[in-house]
């Protein structure tokens, strides 16, 4: 996978380090320009570092640009722009390690099963149960799989279901009654 990294900047090109009184450098940090000069200087460099760290370019690319955009944010802080670089490195390594340490605890949270997961196996055959229940309802008088599908899937009332239906409670009961008998006669003949 080639690896896009911003344009290099010539080295002709190359600002020289200002000194100026020394207060006034201390003070106001490493420049941006420095900063985003020495980041195009040095990206490829810094890529590599977080490849020795991490496994994949993209994680390495997103680690580079984030150590650019967390010095950005604390150039302040450089005191020397010559150590730019180095603040660039070390924010390289820490952030490798950051994503490596969430890594470790995604893989170790992902090793332990839910203690109500379901195997593979188990999900095969609630599949194929589902299916033979589906067939079997499939396979009752209209009213009985009404009935049974408002009681038991909707979880309606009895009475709920007479009036959805337009039915009295005594036919609910009786059409429940008969498909329920119907379907362990169908699901025991099919097991």
């Amino acid at each position: 996978m080639p690896v896009i990294a911003p344009m290099p900047v010539p080295r002709a090109a190359r600002m020289p380090v200002q000194r100026q009184g020394s207060d006034e450098a201390m003070a106001a940090g490493t420049t941006v320009d420095h900063l985003t000069e020495t980041y195009r200087a040095h990206y490829r460099s810094l890529l590599g570092l977080a490849a020795l760290l991490l496994d994949d370019t993209a994680s390495c690319e997103d680690v580079v640009q984030e150590a650019f955009i967390r010095v950005h944010s604390a150039r302040n802080r450089v005191r020397d722009p010559e150590k730019t670089l180095a603040y660039l490195r070390q924010t390289v390594v820490n952030l490798s390690r950051s994503a490596l340490r969430r890594r470790i605890l995604g893989l170790k949270l992902l090793s332990k099963p839910m203690p109500d997961m379901a195997s593979a196996e188990e999900g095969a055959y609630d599949q194929l149960e589902r299916d033979a229940l589906i067939k079997a309802m499939k396979g009752l008088q209209r009213r009985q799989r009404e009935v049974l599908v408002l009681r038991y899937f909707a979880d309606m009332t009895e009475a709920q279901v007479a009036e959805t239906l337009g039915i009295s409670l005594g036919s609910v009961k009786a059409y429940g009654s008969r498909g329920i008998a119907a379907l362990r006669v169908s699901m025991g003949a099919s097991a």
